[in-house]
């Protein structure tokens, strides 16, 4: 991959080969939990909250976004989730193509506002954030799981 290419961001429209592929090999770069699942990447596809975004160079797809947009009694709000950009094409404006594609969406729909989630460790993804205008908010991140089955 050249470093003066330009990343391509496309907003999936349907399941093929070439994204379930590069699904499968992006998405241990996100987590180490997360589990490949066709059906699951179909369903986002379609689903009318959901935008997933890639990025491509040389043909090759090195990275992915998520936009979750939904309407509120406040107002159309969204989220910026699952942000993913192959190890080999980080430092070449990938996520920030990624990033900026989400946020003129999420704009062009009407939403209020964009929020998104980051571990404190991810030093340089969180730089991004900051970079394309996200604010850190006072705030405590709550999460429920429902108990295992069994």
């Amino acid at each position: 991959m050249s470093e003066t290419q330009t990343v391509s961001i496309e907003i999936v429209e349907r399941v093929d080969d070439a994204l379930l592929a590069a699904v499968e090999r992006l998405l241990p770069q996100l987590s180490r939990s997360a589990a490949f699942d066709e059906q699951t990447i179909a369903w986002v596809v379609q689903h009318e909250a959901c935008t997933l975004f890639t990025a491509t160079l040389d043909d090759t797809v090195v990275g992915a976004l998520t936009l979750v947009m939904y309407p509120l009694p406040t107002g159309l709000r969204a989220h910026v989730d699952d942000v993913v950009v192959d190890e080999a094409a980080r430092g070449r404006g990938v996520g920030e193509a990624l990033v900026r594609a989400a946020l003129d969406r999420a704009t062009t729909v009407g939403a209020r506002t964009v929020d998104l989630t980051s571990r404190p460790s991810r030093e340089s993804a969180i730089r991004l954030y900051e970079r394309c205008g996200f604010v850190r908010r006072d705030s405590t991140l709550f999460r429920w799981t429902p108990p295992a089955e069994g």
